[in-house]
């Protein structure tokens, strides 16, 4: 850690950055790490690739997150990597085979148990119930003082990442970091409200499209949930609206592993009549969500195809027919 502040304090120009598709971790910790680069005086970028979920739109200074870095790469001497196992999780902005004469030092700050270690400078806990306890961590060593703008998006992270305090990495430090940002002025209850206070009409459709879905493996102990492209476009709703849906096909009696299958929606596609979904083969692109019950380390299934996570949580991008994928999964379950 002495390393990482030592060199953050003598950066100019710092790009910071969270994984695609970020969940209320990957933003409430790219906003508290901003925020306290601010505080420093630093020149600050927040950057993700994809569009913010509405139900984080609540947090303080969101509109400082850009989608887009255009020709400025060369300007930043300091990229920091939010909630991320590897570089592929922040989208293509790393592509470039020139990346690192663009960005000359790469901070890897994470908590997920298969982090690849990238980077120049790492800051990895396993152990930590949300990368947001890290960034409380190194904004308290780096003495910047915590207002209820940091308290709050330190506070989300949490919040969101332990399930409201439900799932198995809700730690000790969860507890009192989150009881210091409530004495700090964070607001509990409009916190929840905001994450989980209202639904759409398309998305309670969804969900009961989602929730007619589930199939069960042959044993019973696997549950998997299929999202189309269809059913969004059915429903008028988002790919931030699938976000949750995974805890209806875990919470089975007897199941140890549910799967959410997410077909991703091109952009400017409306319909899985179009050209692009019309691959040789049928294959398109899906993200795959694995959650367990604690008695399958869904981390390691998640490594095989090539993603990672938590040993209750994991996920992995693939290309594939939908039936290909699924005998897949469902054949993970003569080794369970």
């Amino acid at each position: 850690m002495e390393k990482i502040i030592r060199h953050l304090k003598n950066s100019e120009h710092v790009l910071v950055t969270s994984h695609v598709n970020p969940d209320g971790d990957a933003i409430g910790s790219l906003l508290a790490m901003g925020l306290s680069l601010d505080a420093l005086g630093k020149k600050t970028t927040f950057y993700n690739k994809s569009k913010i979920p509405t139900v984080y739109r609540f947090l303080p200074y969101l509109e400082r997150i850009v989608s887009k870095i255009e020709g400025r790469n060369r300007e930043f001497d300091t990229v920091i990597v939010l909630d991320c196992g590897n570089l592929q999780r922040v989208g293509d902005l790393f592509q470039s085979p020139n990346l690192f004469l663009r960005f000359p030092v790469i901070i890897n700050i994470d908590h997920h148990i298969t982090n690849t270690y990238f980077g120049d400078l790492q800051l990895i806990d396993t152990t930590a119930c949300a990368t947001a306890e890290i960034v409380y961590r190194l904004i308290r060593e780096m003495a910047v003082p915590v207002d209820k703008a940091i308290a709050t998006c330190i506070y989300t992270g949490i919040f969101t990442d332990t399930g409201s305090f439900r799932f198995s990495n809700t730690n000790k430090a969860a507890f009192e970091i989150c009881n210091e940002m409530v004495s700090v002025g964070v607001d509990p209850y409009n916190v929840a409200k905001n994450v989980y206070g209202t639904y759409s009409l398309g998305r309670i459709k969804l969900l009961n499209m989602a929730l007619d879905s589930i199939e069960l493996s042959y044993n019973g102990k696997l549950s998997m949930m299929t999202v189309t492209r269809r059913m969004l476009d059915e429903t008028g709703t988002q790919p931030e609206d699938v976000d949750g849906l995974i805890h209806y096909a875990r919470r089975i009696q007897n199941v140890k592993i549910a799967v959410l299958l997410q077909e991703y929606r091109n952009e400017g596609k409306t319909s899985d009549t179009s050209p692009k979904s019309k691959k040789i083969g049928g294959k398109k692109k899906f993200h795959v969500s694995l959650r367990s019950d604690g008695t399958v380390d869904v981390a390691t299934i998640a490594a095989d195809f090539g993603g990672g996570g938590h040993h209750t949580a994991a996920g992995f991008n693939t290309e594939s027919s939908i039936s290909d994928l699924k005998n897949r999964i469902f054949n993970l379950m003569f080794d369970v």
